[in-house]
């Protein structure tokens, strides 16, 4: 159970102080990484991922509450390590995007995530948003590889 806290943990961190950085720092203009094939860009999303269904902010708010309460339960039973690690990139994931829904302007509970990493063809993403897409691909190895959350007990 440390183990899914502490990578949440990481991730959140991680995920906060790049977007505090990214306002310090991207307000004014977009900044050419590596050419145009990584660019940080700053970007206010009112939506979900990919900038979608902006004026469901409130609903996108009340599902990460959900995730995050049902991986905060289901934390202590999951023995495979492999499984910690998904639980902890989700809960750090949705609980970065879920600070910015809450604490941010326009309002509480309403408020805009923090974007910031431009790749070509895709739309702009942050840390949370790897984190939670890192999750994804993970318990789809997982799944494939016939791996349980819970590590049976001989």
């Amino acid at each position: 159970m440390r183990r899914i806290f502490l990578t949440a943990s990481v991730i959140w961190l991680a995920d906060f102080l790049t977007k505090q950085w990214a306002i310090a720092s991207l307000e004014q203009s977009p900044q050419d990484l590596i050419g145009s094939w990584l660019q940080l860009t700053l970007v206010k999303n009112s939506g979900a991922a990919f900038g979608l269904a902006g004026g469901l902010t409130i609903l996108f708010t009340i599902f990460s509450c959900a995730v995050a309460t049902a991986v905060i339960y289901f934390a202590r039973i999951i023995t495979a390590r492999g499984w910690q690690l998904t639980a902890g990139l989700l809960l750090g994931g949705v609980l970065g995007n879920l600070s910015d829904r809450v604490f941010r302007a326009p309002s509480y509970l309403s408020g805009h995530v923090i974007d910031w990493i431009q790749i070509p063809y895709w739309p702009v993403f942050n840390l949370a948003d790897c984190a939670i897409v890192s999750a994804a691909a993970v318990a789809f190895i997982l799944s494939v590889r016939n791996i349980p959350p819970v590590t049976p007990v001989r």
